[in-house]
């Protein structure tokens, strides 16, 4: 193998698995210890830069970073149970507590740039190409049909887990400016929103069509059969405020176990969720489906829906067929019937809730705006740029729905694109990241940062009373840490920003590091291709995805070798290498956004 190239920016930012698995890139290690050192504003800044919305995402985030933990991997190999760092919950804890940041929000003297931005829709990604490109002089004017901003941040996460002052507060920061936000104007056609002289146009407008279930009974029980989006929508606004006694949630999301949850707050006393796929595969989050049962809300798997049935007009309830997964002939996966007799689920509403879709009814096809099979607009996956030149896309209305912190992500490089575009300038390549990678050696054994494995388990958040949360829509159900949780939980993170470095001509093969490393994670060896060289080592490198750390040519002709996977930042090589060939050097990546 060749050497490791540690200057290439990619590198070490892989190592940071929370920060690698992000869609912002948000440096994780480097805000949890600011929330340890109770620097909960800073902490706060660090996200803002890279998310936009942490008190946000902090409660609602899909968590993509958790399962990419180097700490949950570390337990399991102990066979413990895996238990990532509460990264999203540590978010939480930095807007919790982060006092008056008005002081910390970049200044809005910079004057107006003479360019005019369109963005259509006010939901996350159209908030984030607003934050982006306002410093910048930008005028932008965000159309919406609803009153408030925030998009489905606001119409579809209930008010248990996120409250609207919350909302208010994030969206007041990424309007700051020249941000002109016009409440109640629905865009009914984009070749007369481009005639207005916008520079450039960017739709954030998410995937606002809940998919239906057309099945026999559904014309004539029409009254009580409900979209879960709309549902949801029609909750957060106050139309509506109470439903049936019995209800059925179909599908297996998160916007079913949201429509569950709302339903037993509105009067549902007995809530069941149907589900054609098994318990595992539903596509809710882990945390989302144990909250739910947690409410006394029982999710039936392997139920596929059959007919809505009812009494001239009157739902009664749903007929189910139960199946089984079977492998066929081609090793497929497939549901099949188990020749069982139909299930009959009594109900007075039903909520559907087994998926959204993108509706562009308002793009006229003759603009030269193009769209693939399944009625996406055909885009540049780095630019976000459409086949309409000065139009740009984000969020769920770019490729299908997906979370927040994903539509944040779309919103960054669109303003990347949507800056560069207007400046005439070539969209390719992206602009690098910010890197530094800066020694914490303080003395000859002192360290700046704490390499201490603490054994603790996950900590877990506090909940409100379930006599006072479901009887209250609007009542928080998660407390969140407090500071002295908080902390607890911080100082479970590995540091895994802070690198090993190796400097080949300072090593004079002693094998220290190899003797003290607890995970036997260096090996000195002859060199080889990789397969060999992952089977020789002091323990086997079985995970393919984190990579090898190659340093190559050493005075005896060996290579050192380190098995990223199984490193825990401890930093006892460095303690023990006598000549300083090892050395602890934090990294910080650093997103580069528009301009």
């Amino acid at each position: 193998m060749q050497s490791t190239d540690i200057g290439a920016p990619n590198y070490f930012h892989k190592v940071v698995d929370c920060q690698w698995a992000c869609p912002a890139h948000t440096p994780v290690p480097e805000y949890i210890r600011l929330i340890a050192a109770e620097r909960y504003a800073d902490a706060y800044m660090v996200n803002w830069k890279s998310n936009v919305f942490p008190g946000i995402l902090g409660r609602t985030c899909d968590r993509p970073c958790e399962p990419a933990c180097r700490r949950g991997r570390v337990e399991e190999s102990a066979g413990h149970a895996p238990e990532p760092v509460a990264i999203c919950r540590l978010k939480r804890v930095a807007a919790d507590y982060k006092g008056d940041i008005s002081s910390l929000m970049p200044p809005l003297d910079v004057p107006p740039n003479g360019k005019r931005i369109a963005c259509v829709g006010a939901g996350p990604a159209s908030l984030t190409v607003a934050r982006d490109l306002a410093p910048l002089g930008y005028e932008i004017t965000i159309f919406d049909a609803e009153a408030k901003a925030g998009g489905f941040i606001r119409s579809q996460i209930p008010r248990f887990r996120l409250p609207e002052s919350v909302i208010d507060e994030e969206v007041a920061y990424a309007t700051r400016g020249h941000v002109h936000f016009i409440a109640g104007q629905r865009i009914d056609s984009l070749g007369a929103l481009i005639d207005q002289g916008f520079d450039a146009v960017f739709i954030g407008c998410g995937a606002p069509r809940g998919r239906d279930l057309l099945l026999p009974g559904r014309a004539e029980a029409k009254a009580n059969i409900h979209l879960g989006i709309d549902w949801l929508a029609s909750v957060s606004f106050g139309h509506i405020a109470e439903i049936g006694r019995r209800v059925i949630v179909l599908g297996g999301g998160n916007t079913a176990m949201d429509c569950c949850r709302s339903a037993r707050r509105l009067g549902g006393l007995e809530v069941t969720v149907a589900v054609r796929s098994g318990f595992e595969e539903m596509k809710a989050s882990p945390w989302e489906k144990e909250d739910a049962i947690h409410e006394g809300i029982p999710i039936r798997n392997f139920l596929v829906p059959l007919e809505f049935l009812h009494d001239q007009g009157r739902l009664i309830g749903m007929r189910f067929q139960p199946v089984k997964p079977e492998l066929d002939a081609r090793g497929q996966r497939q549901l099949v019937p188990t020749g069982e007799g139909d299930v009959v689920i009594d109900c007075d509403d039903v909520l559907i809730a087994v998926g959204q879709e993108n509706a562009f009814p308002w793009i006229e096809r003759d603009l030269g705006l193009e769209f693939d099979r399944w009625g996406l607009p055909v885009l540049d996956a780095a630019t976000h740029q459409s086949t309409l030149p000065n139009v740009f896309f984000g969020g769920d209305a770019a490729f299908g729905p997906k979370n927040i912190i994903w539509a944040v992500a779309h919103g960054h490089e669109a303003a990347i694109s949507i800056d560069r575009f207007v400046r005439g300038e070539s969209l390719l390549p992206r602009p690098a990241p910010g890197v530094t990678l800066v020694s914490q050696k303080m003395g000859i054994h002192e360290w700046s940062y704490d390499n201490d494995i603490n054994n603790a388990a996950r900590n877990k958040v506090p909940w409100a009373p379930s006599e006072i949360t479901l009887n209250n829509i609007k009542t928080e159900v998660e407390l969140g840490f407090d500071p002295k949780l908080a902390f607890k939980e911080a100082q479970r993170c590995l540091n895994c920003d802070v690198q090993t470095v190796f400097t080949l001509n300072k090593c004079i093969e002693c094998d220290a590091c190899v003797d003290i490393c607890p995970m036997d994670c260096i090996t000195f060896t002859v060199n080889g291709d990789e397969s060999d060289l992952r089977a020789r080592l002091m323990a086997p490198a079985k995970n393919l995805t984190q990579d090898l750390y190659v340093a190559d040519g050493l005075k005896t002709g060996r290579s050192m070798i380190k098995d990223e996977d199984l490193c825990l930042h401890c930093g006892l090589c460095a303690e023990r290498c006598p000549t300083g060939a090892w050395d602890m050097q934090k990294f910080l990546l650093e997103m580069t956004h528009a301009a």
